[in-house]
């Protein structure tokens, strides 16, 4: 009697903790850049948000930061990656889609920095199709992505 006690408490323990474990996305566009160039780097107010970025997340135990081939998105990035001592690890801002797709699979707290044409095709690859467009002069949102164990998403919108 006591070993089954023990053997059910067991199975009751890695239950709950295969049912509780989830992974968190971090989505974000780059922050204000300095002009309309095809790569600027940020603004002042774009280096300030970056900074602020890396503030809220520094707590969030993420693991891998993603940016386009782009400098707003690296530079957006910069300030959580050496925090966190983290490299950041590039994708094609055109492939977004099937980036969406990959990140179904990855393991870990996650950042990824994007673009206002480019966030709608991650998230959708996450399978999250109810997002309104990001317009040209939004830098504000925060898409926290959470999978659960059967890869199903649910977001909350935050600003920062």
């Amino acid at each position: 009697m006591k070993n089954t006690l023990r053997a059910l408490l067991l199975i009751l323990v890695c239950q709950i903790s295969v049912s509780a474990w989830s992974q968190t996305i971090f989505i974000v566009r780059h922050g204000e850049k300095v002009d309309e160039s095809r790569d600027p780097t940020l603004s002042l107010k774009g280096k300030q948000r970056a900074a602020n970025l890396a503030m809220i997340l520094r707590d969030a135990e993420i693991k891998k930061v993603y940016v386009t081939e782009f400098q707003r998105t690296q530079m957006t990035a910069t300030p959580l990656a050496e925090t966190r001592q983290i490299a950041l690890t590039p994708y094609a801002a055109k492939e977004s889609l099937n980036f969406g797709k990959s990140l179904l699979t990855a393991e870990v707290n996650t950042l990824v920095v994007g673009h206002s044409n480019t966030l709608l095709d991650i998230l959708k690859g996450l399978g999250i199709n109810d997002v309104k467009p990001v317009a040209d002069d939004e830098y504000d949102r925060l898409f926290v992505v959470t999978l659960n164990k059967n890869a199903s998403a649910s977001y909350t919108l935050l600003r920062y």
